[in-house]
């Protein structure tokens, strides 16, 4: 899903939660966190003791141009030196574990973190490596579990899925964007008098084509056609092109394929009536 646009501005907070990646294994997941970070408006990127080390050409290209997150990525030696100014941190695991911790959903620890936030607070969110996760000292240091309902027969996310599904929850909570809306496009809206010439249009070529059989139903099938296109919001042009449609259908498609159709009708009736004739002479001769 590209929908990258140069021209709007950058939606980018250094309140909102920084993103710990303790022991990351590789270069491209750490590019692919990036990506995620930056899409939903984040830069605070701490890694603990990288594998690879840090700078990592390899997570340049897979950062899709979040050059930003990049430059600004610090490095720590230990989990405890990279929370050390942050008042509360979140532990990310799939797996239960053996400690009285509390656990909470991505949407309430962002809500929570957005609390924190807008009191002055810092948060933050601490990843384990790919293959294992954090490990319990890890977790130990956070003030509460992150965890993540899955499939509980399948539930691993790669890091980057892990990265983003948190930055998504936590974006979703400093936005005020419908459920549901209609993008408005450079087109007017139709007016009650080119609705009316529409159905003044479509009703007469109906009547024409004998669809109005029964007089007793004729008001209630006029109504249903009417409502099927008065709480469709259509625009001029929609109207436009609905009338074109009318005509087209009962017109047969214009002169020319009138008399394209006209020719075929004589052709059938022509052979209609030779085929009587011949059955005609086979009476006479039996």
């Amino acid at each position: 899903m590209a929908g990258t646009n140069h021209k709007e501005a950058s939606v980018v907070t250094d309140e909102g939660p920084a993103i710990i990646l303790v022991i990351p294994q590789l270069g491209e997941n750490i590019g692919k966190a990036v990506r995620a970070m930056y899409n939903f408006g984040l830069t605070d990127l701490r890694l603990v003791a990288p594998r690879d080390g840090w700078p990592n050409p390899d997570a340049v290209a897979p950062a899709a141009g979040a050059d930003i997150v990049l430059e600004r990525t610090k490095v720590f030696d230990s989990t405890a030196a990279a929370i050390s100014d942050l008042d509360y941190v979140y532990a990310t695991t799939a797996r239960p574990r053996d400690m009285i911790k509390e656990v909470v959903t991505p949407k309430h620890c962002s809500a929570l973190m957005r609390g924190y936030v807008n009191a002055g607070r810092k948060v933050g969110l601490l990843f384990g490596p790919e293959k294992a996760g954090l490990k319990n000292d890890d977790i130990a240091l956070s003030t509460a579990i992150v965890s993540v309902p899955l499939n509980p027969a399948f539930a691993s996310i790669n890091l980057a899925q892990a990265v983003g599904l948190m930055a998504y929850e936590w974006f979703q909570t400093g936005t005020d964007i419908a459920d549901s809306y209609t993008p408005k496009l450079d087109t007017k809206p139709a007016t009650a008098g080119e609705l009316q010439k529409l159905f003044d249009h479509m009703e007469a070529e109906l009547e024409e084509a004998g669809y109005f059989r029964s007089d007793q139903r004729r008001s209630l099938m006029r109504r249903n056609l009417r409502n099927i296109f008065t709480r469709s919001n259509l625009t001029h042009e929609e109207v436009s092109t609905l009338r074109g449609v009318v005509k087209a259908l009962a017109t047969g498609g214009g002169p020319g394929w009138q008399a394209e159709k006209a020719e075929l009708a004589r052709q059938k009736a022509e052979k209609k009536t030779k085929s009587k004739e011949k059955s005609q002479i086979k009476f006479d001769k039996g």
